[in-house]
């Protein structure tokens, strides 16, 4: 090779080295930095626009889950009202079939009536009051609960309202129910039977769609765990191999370094052909 003072040829072999050296330092430092392998479109248009993809179906199911959660509170108060609703029943049985008795004076008769309505009105108290998020799924002409199940919102899981109410389509005392008399007390043990034995067929179905909001829940969750295992395995970046390369590539860095300086300095050895 001839040498020229205008042109070093080993001094720009060496200077497109190191560049390439230097790109690869910033683009593994970038990767530590980020913990990402494909941080952007750049680094892997195809693996970043099919982990964006899965990022938007982990989004979906994160109001999935929002769903879900408000759906389970609005049937765990539902519940809880329905269970209350079923005591006050066996309770206001309890008060009815001692009514029944014709041989009770009149004070301990009125002292049971007046037991009676006190429980008989709590029941409307409950039912009233029975409310999650703006919806009452026991009271007369209540909100079915409805939760969302898929990423883009296009199913759902129904559960019925079940109405509680007195003088519902399960609860069949009135607000006027008493037992003030035997007569009376009679034929309210009767229409509480049948209402304890709805509410608890309420209770039933409530109670299995509250199972069925659960497994969703679980379902949901672990769908969304695997997605992001899944985005973890296009993206992320192996931090180990990382760390070595990057001792690697800063050696390689610093040998280039010594290599440009001493291509750099070849041209003045032609100064020694005028000695």
């Amino acid at each position: 090779m001839a040498f020229s003072v205008n042109t070093n040829a080993g001094a720009f072999a060496a200077l497109q080295n190191l560049n390439k050296t230097t790109a690869e330092l910033s683009t593994t430092q970038t990767q530590i930095n980020t913990g990402l392998k494909v941080a952007s479109a750049k680094d892997d248009a195809a693996t970043f626009s099919i982990a964006q993809k899965l990022r938007g179906d982990v989004a979906g199911l994160n109001a999935v889950k929002g769903s879900l959660d408000r759906a389970s509170s609005t049937i765990d108060v539902a519940i809880a009202a329905g269970e209350a609703v079923s005591d006050l029943l066996i309770e206001l049985k309890e008060k009815a079939v001692a009514a029944k008795d014709a041989g009770l004076d009149t004070a301990s008769r009125t002292s049971l009536n007046d037991d009676f309505t006190q429980l008989r009105d709590q029941i409307s108290s409950i039912v009233s009051n029975a409310e999650f998020n703006g919806t009452n799924a026991v009271s007369n002409g209540g909100t079915d609960i409805i939760a969302i199940t898929n990423d883009d919102g296009s199913n759902t899981i129904s559960i019925a309202a079940q109405d509680l109410s007195l003088a519902g389509s399960n609860v069949t005392i009135t607000a006027g129910t008493e037992i003030a008399t035997a007569g009376a007390a009679s034929a309210a043990v009767t229409n509480i039977e049948s209402s304890i034995a709805n509410v608890n067929t309420a209770l039933s179905a409530l109670g299995s769609g509250a199972n069925r909001i659960e497994l969703q829940q679980e379902f949901v969750g672990k769908l969304s765990d695997n997605i992001e295992v899944g985005i973890g395995n296009l993206v992320d970046a192996d931090l180990a191999k990382t760390s070595a390369n990057l001792q690697s590539l800063q050696v390689k860095q610093q040998l280039g370094l010594q290599a440009l300086s001493i291509a750099n300095q070849a041209p003045s050895t032609v100064l020694g052909l005028f000695r």
